[in-house]
């Protein structure tokens, strides 16, 4: 009975998948429209870019003395190495509104303004003394909300039956939102920009538009704050960065 049920799913899939190739075009209109909106969900993938002092003495802002005993970490030198990674990557959340502008029969201009949630679990190679939690840990945890503004052009190749790949680049401006604590190991600007870049596939359905999107954003500029944390030993994690960017890989759903 179930091997029954399952040939009989496929062979509907089969056919809708079909029609959506051979059959009749659904939306035939859609892309004549000067305007139209829409919304937008997605899961992402935060990182960072690093770029790191070879040692902390080559920091001109590095001050040995300014780093209190008690919160120094178990090195006893400014010539030591502090190097930081992604230990994982935590999928994230994505939501929008589609704004879409139609330039020529190939090209669109999009603006798709949206709130990104996300997380970065930051790993050192020299443990981190917890001045709340008694012992020690490796990894710190970078939190985020971005309210995010994208701006890009949108080249779409010819329109096959219901569906139409496409291409996209453009730039983005992101805001952080979240509450940066003044004990927060590294500090980050609130602001930041980015490249963006991707592919995607328009399916033509009989009442909307579903685009298939994955976009990558490349942090452009440093998003490490000159200001430095409250706390010493912060201050020791944050002066082993020459640069940090944000870089974020988002796989979107546009309903249009």
């Amino acid at each position: 009975m179930k091997r029954i049920i399952f040939i009989i799913l496929l062979l509907i899939y089969s056919a809708g998948a079909f029609a959506q190739w051979f059959g009749i075009p659904n939306q035939t209109t859609f892309d004549d429209r000067r305007i139209h909106f829409g919304f937008t969900l997605g899961i992402n993938t935060m990182d960072f870019g690093f770029s790191h002092y070879n040692s902390l003495n080559e920091n001109p802002a590095f001050n040995l003395d300014s780093i209190y005993e008690q919160y120094r970490p178990e090195v006893d030198s400014a010539n030591s190495v502090i190097r930081a990674d992604i230990a994982n990557l935590t999928p994230g959340f994505t939501v929008g509104i589609v704004s879409n502008l139609r330039l020529t029969e190939s090209l669109d201009l999009r603006f798709i303004p949206g709130l990104s949630f996300g997380n970065r679990k930051m790993v050192f190679n020299v443990p981190i003394h917890d001045t709340k939690i008694p012992g020690v840990q490796k990894e710190n945890q970078v939190r985020a909300t971005f309210l995010d503004f994208p701006v890009m052009i949108k080249y779409k190749a010819k329109r096959i039956v219901n569906h139409r790949p496409y291409m996209l680049g453009g730039v983005a401006l992101r805001y952080d939102i979240s509450k940066s604590a003044m004990d927060d190991l590294v500090q980050l600007k609130k602001t930041s920009f980015s490249l963006e870049a991707g592919m995607g596939w328009d399916l033509y359905l009989q009442f909307f538009r579903l685009s298939t999107e994955l976009k990558y954003s490349f942090g452009i500029g440093n998003n490490l704050s000159s200001k430095l944390p409250e706390f010493p030993q912060n201050q020791y994690y944050q002066m082993a960065f020459k640069r940090l960017s944000s870089n974020i890989l988002t796989l979107s759903f546009h309903f249009e």
